[in-house]
């Protein structure tokens, strides 16, 4: 399809927004916007095949994720939003790599619950940040898999106790890309892994 080509090219060199100019950025909403305009799937949360799994992000506006960039020594690494429809769950995974042996990772687990065929609010509950080495991360699956268990883990690992919550649309979905719009105004684009 020429509209999701057009938008692949657009986002190739912007680092996930991180080295998007104003310019990029204008480019990038009109592609995306595009490309909505053509969604195969209208009702996504009605479509758990192509809905469920791992998700690598290619493209954000958000500044709260493009700001873990922002931690002494690290640079961001791979960020995936995991989607589990069964247990209604969502855990955001960011990777930073840096120093050699001490590559750390951000992750945030949350319970979602449909309020449209697009939309889904979500409630923040359990907030890990520690070194790759000592959580064991070798992967999303087998991290989600420890962050279900009840142990704790030798990391800042903490219930997230406010009320905090957010929604996301999902205006774009097809086997190999999904496009997501939050609460704050952010856009995601992710692909499949």
């Amino acid at each position: 399809m020429i509209y999701k080509d057009d938008l692949i090219r657009a986002i190739a060199d912007t680092n996930r927004g991180l080295l998007a100019s104003d310019t990029d950025k204008a480019a990038i909403l009109s592609a995306i916007a595009r490309l909505e305009d053509r969604n195969p799937t209208p009702k996504p949360l009605e479509a758990p095949a192509l809905l469920e799994g791992n998700w690598r992000l290619l493209y954000t506006t958000s500044s709260e994720l493009l700001g873990i960039d922002r931690f002494p020594l690290y640079r961001l690494g791979d960020i995936y939003q995991c989607i589990r429809l069964q247990d209604r769950k969502i855990y955001n995974i960011a990777q930073l790599q840096g120093i050699p042996y001490l590559e750390g990772l951000v992750s945030v687990a949350a319970q979602f619950t449909p309020t449209s065929p697009i939309r889904v609010t979500v409630k923040f509950q359990r907030f890990v940040v520690g070194l790759q080495r000592v959580l064991n991360y070798q992967n999303p699956n087998q991290f989600i898999q420890a962050l279900e268990s009840p142990q704790k883990f030798l990391a800042l690992d903490s219930k997230i106790q406010t009320e905090r919550q957010g929604w996301l649309d999902i205006t774009y979905l097809d086997e190999t890309l999904r496009i997501g719009r939050g609460n704050v105004g952010s856009v995601f684009v992710l692909s499949k892994t």
